[in-house]
């Protein structure tokens, strides 16, 4: 937006010798000394952190506003505000009083000035911290700091992803396909897309909710952020740019407020018609908590949607063409060509409904991205591993309650056609065709009268050797190999419910398992990853034979 309040807020010197000294990112809070989230005043150049830390920038802000004297108001209320503040780490710019981030800029160009300086710094600080690391690596004393695999020594080169304000559900899902190799590495593979020509070319944008550009593509800024991971160059990326393109081209996700289903193009059967039940309203001042599985749903429907061609002027099918190096046989198409989305993760499901009265069965064919599994409810009070009271609930478990004969209640009365009215019927499910990755979503979330609760049953899972040829529709028809899954990556949410907690994902890369939590990537193991309470499993297809560890 154009905010009006510029001129009286934005006074400090755009190379101030006030500012911190380091890195513009990692600068402390003046008050509580977090370097989460760092927002420098461009009045006085205060550093404080933002409001979803402790908010100390916006109560600096409140403070400087208390009314004046009568006798002074009028000669100097307008004078030094103290209203408009600028993100440390995106070089957004915020202003309080308009309630919205700032488009516009001083007559001198100050604001911009003030960006470009803070990105000097931000540079500057990178660079001698890199001569800082390449001293340290002459040096016989980083050895402690780095890690030993295979008798030889390698540094650790995970990137993490900055929370912008409740993210953390879009960082455990970009992460979890960011370790999913054959779909990464398709989209790294992609060319750049070049959006943006003219006065704006090689700029970096600042958007706000009242801009009405339309120019943007995901499949290009999730192929940046996915470039950008794994490069080893930085600690964390701010995926800024994919949310606003998120942003954009979600708005049923983004604003809708209430419940939220799927787009059409994963159509399920009318008896089993997946909803979702989110509090969904992202707010740029700190954007709600959202359901990871629900994005992730999202992020893959219109990334297919892209691949396709023609989404928001960008096509992409010369190079899907040209890259694809999936058979025909791979490929699951759903409404339309097949995409990487739809040939690594597309399945097929067979839904046989019965009828109770006259026998009639009727057979349908859906194609699936992913499996919602039911906790079965004789598990639901065993909380950890270790608890004595009764069996561990495991995936088999979960696995047989999906595919096993269910007679539909009295409010699911199925429409014989031979009868002609509708009647009481079972239903079962097959798996007609396995994805090349199998991703399987825990149901840990349940609508009661008007409350969603958490299941927060512990669900035993397997690293490898996931077997699933006894839930297929034509077992003999598929190769012992190919009904084997070993684990990529788990999300994980921490918490009691779905509108707060935290998520986290786990994920193997090159034989190591990590720890992804926003910003903060660290090393783990095995025993560490099993022990976590899965909201969503990413199995990938065993490739090689080895042994036969199964489920």
């Amino acid at each position: 937006m154009e905010c009006p309040h510029l001129s009286s807020s934005v006074c400090i010197a755009p190379d101030s010798a006030k500012f911190p000294n380091g890195s513009p990112s990692s600068w402390c809070c003046s008050v509580c000394r977090s370097n989460k989230s760092p927002w420098v005043c461009l009045t006085c150049s205060s550093v404080h952190c933002g409001r979803y830390v402790n908010g100390h920038a916006k109560k600096h802000y409140e403070d400087a506003q208390i009314p004046l004297s009568n006798h002074k108001k009028s000669e100097k209320q307008d004078k030094a505000q103290h209203t408009v503040c600028m993100d440390c780490s995106s070089y957004s710019t915020y202003c309080y009083r308009c309630d919205d981030f700032v488009v516009n800029d001083t007559k001198l160009g100050l604001v911009q000035k003030v960006r470009e300086h803070l990105q000097n710094l931000e540079n500057s600080a990178f660079t001698a911290d890199r001569h800082r690391k390449r001293k340290l690596m002459e040096n016989s004393s980083l050895n402690s700091k780095l890690l030993k695999v295979n008798g030889s020594t390698t540094a650790i080169c995970a990137t993490g992803l900055r929370n912008l304000g409740n993210t953390c559900f879009m960082n455990a899902i970009l992460q979890s396909l960011s370790n999913i190799e054959q779909f990464c590495c398709y989209f790294k593979e992609l060319p750049a897309v070049e959006l943006r020509n003219g006065k704006t070319a090689g700029r970096r944008m600042y958007h706000t909710r009242s801009q009405g550009d339309n120019n943007v593509s995901l499949v290009e800024e999730f192929r940046k952020t996915l470039c950008a991971l794994w490069q080893g160059s930085q600690t964390a990326f701010s995926p800024e740019s994919l949310f606003y393109v998120v942003w954009k081209i979600m708005p049923n996700f983004s604003y809708f407020s209430g419940r939220v289903s799927h787009l059409c193009l994963w159509p399920t059967s009318d008896l089993d018609a997946p909803t979702c039940s989110l509090p969904c309203s992202w707010d740029h001042r700190g954007y709600q908590q959202q359901d990871a599985h629900e994005f992730m749903r999202y992020l893959l429907d219109h990334l297919h949607l892209e691949l396709q061609g023609g989404f928001n002027g960008v096509s992409r099918s010369s190079v899907l063409q040209e890259n694809s190096t999936l058979s025909a046989s791979n490929k699951c198409c759903i409404n339309g060509a097949s995409t990487v989305v739809t040939a690594i993760f597309g399945g097929i499901l067979q839904n046989e409904v019965n009828c109770l009265i006259c026998g009639t069965e009727s057979r349908k064919f859906d194609p699936f991205l992913d499996l919602s599994l039911d906790i079965p409810s004789q598990f639901r009070s065993k909380r950890s591993k270790n608890q004595e009271n009764g069996p561990v609930c495991s995936l088999r478990d979960c696995l047989r309650s999906f595919t096993d004969l269910e007679e539909l209640d009295e409010t699911e009365l199925y429409m014989c056609h031979k009868c002609k009215k509708k009647q009481k019927s079972t239903k079962k499910f097959w798996i007609q065709k396995l994805p090349k990755v199998l991703c399987l979503h825990l149901k840990r979330f349940h609508w009661t009268a008007y409350l969603r609760n958490k299941v927060d049953t512990y669900v035993e899972f397997p690293l490898r050797g996931l077997d699933m040829k006894c839930y297929l529709l034509e077992p003999e028809n598929s190769g012992p190999e190919n009904c084997l899954y070993d684990l990529a990556a788990v999300v994980v949410h921490h918490g009691s419910g779905v509108g707060s907690g935290h998520y986290t994902a786990y994920a193997t890369h090159e034989g190591r398992w990590f720890h992804f939590n926003d910003s903060t990537v660290t090393l783990t193991d095995e025993e560490t990853v099993v022990k976590a309470k899965a909201y969503i499993l990413f199995y990938v297809e065993r490739q090689a034979k080895a042994g036969s560890d199964k489920l």
